[in-house]
């Protein structure tokens, strides 16, 4: 079985690396004072980085400072002491985890490191479009805070509507098997589909390999 080394990444090259994996993934570029504030995941395969992802574990929380002042006011959450409180950002995971079993201990590994942050809540916020990411965060039973177009100060970015929401620790933690299942089918889908590709491509000995199409 293939090797993954987590890493927690603090130097500032490989920060501005993760930042720049984000955007590929998300076209969302995280601030660097926002990064700096996170606990910064590295995850190698052959001392490349190929997945990561972010935990912030005191306020300031970038997801809430886009959730609107009025709904704020009038949300009985937002009562709650925020250091009871962390966030999930940044997850991306490279193609080049190809096998269902690297993909799971990715995820495995980050429900281990949300659950021993040790915080009541946590904060989840997406693209309101992706429904691939509306199906996995919907197995931790989430509760929302707000949905609809960002609150942004000048200069952030992010998505242009966005989905605010909070769970447990707890509630993650007993529903991962859900998480593992899930993402075991989809790459298992992915593999088959591959598969059938690849068995295509051997039809046809005329074609030939495209480098930078």
């Amino acid at each position: 079985m293939e090797k993954l080394d987590f890493k927690t990444i603090t130097n500032k090259e490989d920060l501005e690396h993760v930042i720049h994996k984000v955007e590929q993934y998300t076209t969302v570029r995280l601030p660097e004072s926002y990064v700096n504030q996170s606990k910064v995941v590295g995850v190698f395969l052959h001392k490349k980085l190929v997945a990561g992802y972010l935990l912030v574990t005191t306020p300031q929380f970038r997801s809430l400072s886009f959730v609107p002042d009025v709904v704020k006011s009038s949300n009985a959450f937002f009562d709650n002491d925020p250091y009871e409180m962390m966030e999930v950002n940044g997850l991306w995971i490279s193609p080049a985890l190809k096998t269902p079993s690297l993909q799971v201990r990715v995820w495995a590994h980050l429900i281990k490191d949300i659950f021993l942050s040790r915080k009541k809540y946590v904060l989840l916020m997406r693209n309101s479009k992706n429904k691939c990411m509306e199906k996995l965060t919907g197995m931790a039973n989430p509760r929302v805070l707000f949905q609809g177009p960002p609150n942004l100060m000048a200069g952030e970015k992010t998505h242009n509507t966005i989905e605010v929401a909070f769970t447990t620790r707890w509630s993650i933690l007993l529903n991962s098997h859900k998480y593992l299942f899930e993402l075991y089918k989809r790459t298992q889908k992915a593999a088959r589909f591959n598969k059938r590709q690849k068995s295509l491509s051997n039809l046809e000995p005329q074609a030939t390999e495209v480098v930078g199409a």
